[in-house]
């Protein structure tokens, strides 16, 4: 299967960025038999959409941290390639029924927070079910009765796929269902499937693909799902090389979904692939943005040689979202990449300030002859 070539075929062009609100997901589902099956905190509606006749029923959500924006855009694709006449299209709707809720979190995603309007996070609201959006969801998994559910989020820049170097553009986590985090039947046939994805995107984005720590805690809406004996696989959609509005990484996270897919009506799901997917890298804190090293910075007359980073704030100005760069750490960065590394050579520092970096300063500066702004140099 061309995947590069399916993904462009049924991309949703309206969508593009890191800011993606209700506004603009309601034109693309009025095309289609949509409910609404609730209000968020501030009023706002949180759709429901559901199709196929199969007999594996799958629930999905994106956008339940408000903020995280790529598999939104993801799921969008793949609801244009599934409501499609192509023969891979046909086959998703007779052998799966999904149910979508293609933006759980719509206050979080207009306000651009994690959290949503009454600053809770809604993936730690498993058990309390304190939030109009939590009671939403967990009514949808009652209702619907899936066989697997799919948790589908963003991740931080900050990750990379174990000491690889590479940063995880792809996560998985087949979440613990107990506190001990036994593997019981559940929890192997989510393994499996992200085996199987992880082996189609190997192809694509070699040693860039994570497994997330697999720590339990009842609170988190798959770790419950998992409990309640439906296997849930989390997603992560992260940084891919030089793509902050998550464009490349969408496509990524397209292809884990139709591969993961294929494989469940052409694979034994109970074939044990434990092994397989312990061997996927656990995620690790590795990257900054920016990681300048062999920097001469000048204290009270002493001449030192040091490293520090500078890492993305991303602040939303007139419904876009920019990258601000600051100071995030100094010292010897052991065992840090940057997504963007600079080797200053003994370059003197040098900032309108103190000339000595400091943390969440502003990541402009110079280094000798090179000007920093916002973290690049000019």
């Amino acid at each position: 299967m061309d995947y590069n070539q399916l993904h462009q075929d049924y991309k949703e062009a309206s969508l593009f960025g890191r800011y993606i609100t209700i506004e603009h997901i309601e034109p693309l589902l009025a095309q289609y038999a949509t409910t609404i099956v609730g209000k968020s905190v501030l009023g706002k509606p949180i759709y429901h959409l559901q199709f196929g006749t199969g007999k594996t029923r799958i629930l999905m959500w994106s956008q339940m941290h408000g903020n995280e924006s790529t598999t939104t855009k993801a799921l969008f694709d793949f609801i244009n390639l599934a409501h499609s006449d192509s023969a891979l299209g046909q086959k998703l709707r007779s052998e799966f029924t999904f149910c979508l809720l293609p933006m759980l979190n719509p206050d979080g995603a207009y306000l651009y927070t994690r959290e949503n309007a009454n600053e809770i996070d809604l993936n730690r609201d498993a058990q309390n079910l304190s939030q109009p959006e939590s009671v939403i969801l967990r009514k949808t998994f009652e209702d619907f009765k899936p066989h697997y559910c799919y948790n589908l989020h963003d991740q931080r820049t900050m990750y990379g796929a174990g000491t690889t170097g590479n940063p995880a553009t792809v996560s998985f986590l087949a979440p613990a269902y107990n506190e001990s985090r036994d593997i019981n039947e559940v929890r192997i046939k989510a393994m499996n499937v992200i085996v199987a994805m992880n082996d189609v995107l190997q192809q694509f984005i070699p040693n860039q693909v994570g497994r997330f720590d697999d720590s339990f805690n009842l609170n988190c809406v798959g770790d419950t799902f998992q409990h309640l004996n439906v296997s849930t696989i989390l997603f992560e959609a992260g940084h891919f090389q030089n793509d902050y509005d998550r464009e490349i990484s969408r496509k990524y996270i397209f292809i884990a979904l139709v591969s993961g897919l294929c494989y469940y009506y052409e694979n034994d799901i109970v074939h044990n692939k434990i092994d397989d997917y312990m061997k996927i890298p656990q995620n690790k804190v590795v990257f900054y943005d920016f990681v300048y090293k062999n920097v001469k910075i000048n204290y009270d007359g002493i001449e030192k040689s040091s490293n520090f980073a500078a890492q993305f704030k991303e602040v939303l100005k007139n419904d876009i979202i920019t990258f601000e760069a600051a100071i995030a750490q100094v010292g010897d960065l052991e065992n840090y990449f940057g997504h963007v590394e600079v080797d200053a050579k003994e370059a003197i520092y040098r900032d309108d300030k103190n000339n000595i970096p400091e943390i969440d300063a502003k990541a402009t500066f110079s280094l000798g002859d090179s000007i920093i702004v916002n973290g690049t140099i000019q």
